[in-house]
Order: C-alpha cells, then structure tokens, then sequence
C-alpha cells in the first residue's frame, strides 16, 4: 500500500513538472537596467545639460559707466553761458557728470549726462539763469537728432614716435612711418621689435609722446 502511495505521488510530480513552463527565459545580469530605467535616466542627463546651459553667466561686455540725461530749463538766449557755469560748477565739486550737450535748433534747454540725478542737480544748484532740472530722465534717442558729430582732428605726422592705446600690441612704443587721414590708418613700426615689420592700426589707436622735431 505505501509502494501504490508514494508510486502515485511521483506520477503527480512528473505531471506538474511536465506542465512547468519549459519556454527559454531571458537570461538576468545583475546591475543591468531596464528599458524603462535606462530612458529616465536619459531624461535626467538632457535636463541636467538644459539647467547647466541656464546656469552659464554671459559674458559682460565691458561699458563706460551707466548715465542718464537730464534736461535744465534756461532763460532763452543764455545757454551757453549755463554750459560754462555748469561745466565749471560740476569741475570745482568733483562730480559725476560727463557732458553738458546744447542740442542744436533748441531754446531754453540744455542737457546734462551724469552718473544720477543727484550730480546733475548739484551741477546746475546756484547758476544764473538755470531753472532747474525737469522731472522725467531724457532718452539719447529723443535728441539725437539734434546732434552733430563732429571728428575730432588727429595732430599726427610721420616719423612721430607714439604709443599703441588699443588692440593687441596695447601699450608698444612704435615709430608712424606712414599716415592716411582718409581711411583714419597709420603704418607704424615697433620700436622694440627686432625685425621692424610695418603694422597698419587704426589712427585713432595710437597716441603720440614724442615728435622728431622736439629731438632736433
């Protein structure tokens, strides 16, 4: 009787293994990630890239100081004298003003370009036949129009020794061996140079310190 019992078990048993799934199982490999996981981290990456292209500080270009201009009301024919007093007012206190602009076709008003508000009232404080400043800060492009650009003559000669103000040879000694006051170039020659190779720079690129007559 135990012989038919444990006869019917093992019949039982090959029954439930042959009903076992027999079809091949993909191999598992420890620490491999799925698809799903493998895309989120993706995800991740791209949004890390995004917040780190956000992050990047642009680069400063480097300006003059920040002005504003202010507009001074004036008794009509007297601007110019305003001007002088101011300039002179803005001198003597040491203030942040910058230009004193008297557009032209405009009676009873100049403008003063200052560091703030502040500066341009005490420039114009106290001077004759200055009315006072108007509330509303002045934008460059409302008179603009009626200005004048105005090329400041350029008193370089050939054979002038000079400094180079701008550019990649800043601060070189050179020699002008040729000046074009159309293009607004010179050809100038290092002096420290052991090789003198001409160079063509902007004229207004380089500052004279001394003249070859001055040596004679």
């Amino acid at each position: 009787m135990v012989l038919e019992e444990i006869d019917k078990q093992e019949e039982i048993k090959e029954k439930v293994v042959t009903k076992e799934d027999t079809s091949p199982k993909t191999p598992v490999i420890k620490g491999a990630m799925t698809k799903e996981e493998v895309e989120e981290h993706m995800e991740e990456e791209k949004k890390a890239l995004e917040e780190e292209k956000q992050e990047e500080p642009k680069e400063e270009k480097s300006e003059g100081p920040k002005t504003d201009i202010f507009a001074v009301r004036t008794t009509a024919n007297r601007e110019d004298q305003v001007m002088d007093f101011i300039s002179s007012n803005a001198e003597r206190k040491k203030l942040d003003v910058y230009s004193i602009i008297r557009p032209h076709g405009m009676r009873g008003y100049i403008f003063i370009e200052a560091g703030d508000r502040q500066s341009a009232e005490q420039a114009a404080y106290g001077i004759p036949y200055a009315r006072g400043l108007l509330p509303n800060v002045v934008d460059y492009h409302e008179i603009e129009h009626m200005l004048e650009q105005v090329k400041k003559e350029v008193n370089i000669q050939k054979n002038d020794i000079a400094e180079i103000i701008s550019g990649p040879f800043k601060r070189e000694k050179c020699k002008i061996t040729r000046v074009d006051k159309q293009k607004g170039e010179v050809v100038v020659e290092l002096l420290e140079a052991a090789v003198p190779i001409p160079i063509t720079v902007k004229i207004d690129s380089v500052k004279v310190i001394r003249r070859e007559e001055e040596e004679e």
